[in-house]
């Protein structure tokens, strides 16, 4: 896996962009650092992207991951409230 840091704080170069953003259309996974360690990014809504996830952190499959959206109006679209809770 090639790595490669982007920084936005100083410059909004979003064609840096394009490889990562290219590499999740692919199923691929890409890595970007967060305030305390890096995350792992995929294409939630790709099965075989969230599986790869798994497979790479070993994680348990009860244990959910998050999935960042736009917004809140996008709930409804990939989420149910369950009133058994």
């Amino acid at each position: 896996m090639k790595s490669k840091y982007i920084d936005f704080r100083n410059e909004q170069n979003y064609e840096e962009l394009k490889a990562p953003a290219e590499a999740i259309k692919q199923g691929k996974l890409v890595l970007f650092p967060t305030e305390t360690v890096y995350g792992i990014g995929a294409n939630a809504l790709s099965e075989n992207a969230v599986n790869k996830i798994f497979e790479v952190k070993t994680r348990a499959k009860n244990n959910p991951l998050i999935v960042h959206l736009k917004d809140k109006k996008e709930i409804s679209k990939y989420a149910y409230i369950s009133n058994s809770i």
